[in-house]
């Protein structure tokens, strides 16, 4: 609070900015044209200041992260969109992979003696991969293991299957739930502004499905996450139209868990040309994000992405989780040119990572219920801890 006071003393800030501290404060919301205001304007100490009062106000030094494994039925797709370089269309298939139910159910099985709490799925769309093959692939999971969470599909994948299987959207979601489902991640949303969103992803479905689909998870008393993809081709007020859209759907249903800042990574894809944002920008995007999603309990960086270095500072800027442990078995990560390019974690790492910039690490499920704290937790061959135990940081 002491920091924010003396940013209202400066005579260097405008009325705009002050007006947004202000509200802050009061725990206000703060309009569209105040988030394009500060992306225009702000800079990153202020809004790091911003964003770390409202993280530290709900969440104090906690930051999150689980024990999880990511499976990608496939890398082929009928889409084509052009920042992604992980898929490749069916007349290139020998490029890609495609797995059976089976083949699933064995990496499900490489996990039966490691405490993973969560399997999160998502992968190209082909036709093969239907209605009937993810019901089937989520009651093999839960028959084998019923207490692993499954995050699987985003709404790109369920527009299509339900569509070619002519269900409703309600019928479709149903049947998920029915089947095992516990919870949808936050992909496929990218730019929801038609003006961006049928440049990069034309032919997937549009912002308004992509929301009801989120919204009928909701109605089921079921819950999901959120993502945006920022960084390239967009303006900063697309940014902001992305996240009120988002902002209004939670005010409805309050069903979103977490809001994801995406970074575009231009590595091996048609936006090759685009350079890609800065860390400075990484950090305000994160601050922002933090300071305009006020109905969201939690802000995520995707440590694979962005890098160890920059997933620490951004713990400073409104973050408070950093994913999980992510074996990504198909390097749907290293394939989009990300950071890390061995995108796995033991749980001791991600704690020292937390701890290296005085953060309490709690490893969560995938419903934010903790599953162990360890702010004062000695690992084997570790002294007492005393504070926090810093990890090298590998960039």
């Amino acid at each position: 609070m002491e920091e924010i006071t003396l940013l209202l003393d400066s005579p260097e800030l405008s009325e705009g900015l002050k007006s947004i501290a202000k509200k802050v404060i009061a725990q206000e919301r703060i309009t569209e044209n105040e988030g394009v205001l500060l992306y225009e304007e702000a800079t990153l100490s202020y809004l790091g200041i911003l964003a770390n009062h409202i993280r530290q106000s709900k969440h104090g030094n906690k930051t999150y992260f689980n024990r999880n494994f990511h499976m990608e039925p496939t890398n082929i797709c009928l889409y084509t969109c052009t920042f992604c370089s992980y898929s490749r269309l069916i007349k290139k298939r020998e490029e890609g992979w495609e797995y059976t139910l089976e083949d699933m159910l064995e990496m499900v099985k490489k996990y039966d003696e490691q405490p993973v709490t969560e399997v999160h799925i998502v992968g190209g769309v082909l036709p093969q991969y239907d209605v009937e093959f993810y019901e089937n692939l989520f009651k093999a999971i839960k028959a084998h293991r019923p207490e692993l969470h499954i995050k699987a599909l985003t709404p790109v994948e369920y527009h299509y299957i339900f569509k070619k299987a002519k269900l409703s959207y309600e019928e479709g979601m149903k049947r998920m739930v029915d089947a095992g489902l516990d919870s949808m991640p936050g992909g496929g949303a990218e730019i929801f502004h038609a003006e961006i969103r049928d440049q990069i992803a034309g032919g997937k479905c549009n912002a308004d499905q992509w929301l009801r689909i989120h919204e009928i998870l909701h109605e089921l008393g079921h819950r999901s996450n959120a993502t945006m993809l920022y960084g390239h081709i967009e303006a900063y007020r697309h940014r902001i139209d992305h996240m009120e859209r988002l902002r209004q759907l939670q005010d409805k249903t309050g069903g979103f868990q977490t809001f994801i800042p995406l970074k575009f990574r231009n590595k091996n894809n048609e936006m090759s040309h685009v350079p890609e944002s800065t860390t400075v920008e990484d950090l305000r995007n994160y601050a922002i994000a933090r300071i305009y999603m006020d109905n969201f309990d939690h802000i995520k960086a995707y440590w694979p992405m962005i890098g160890r270095t920059t997933a620490q500072l951004s713990l400073s800027f409104g973050v408070n989780d950093i994913d999980g442990t992510i074996d990504d078995t198909t390097k749907i990560y290293t394939m989009a040119g990300a950071e890390e390019q061995s995108p796995t974690l033991s749980t001791r790492e991600l704690v020292n990572l937390i701890r290296g910039v005085g953060k309490e690490a709690i490893e969560r499920d995938t419903l934010y219920n903790v599953v162990q704290d360890y702010t004062s937790h000695q690992f084997p061959d570790e002294e007492v801890y005393r504070g926090y135990v810093p990890l090298p940081v590998v960039n």
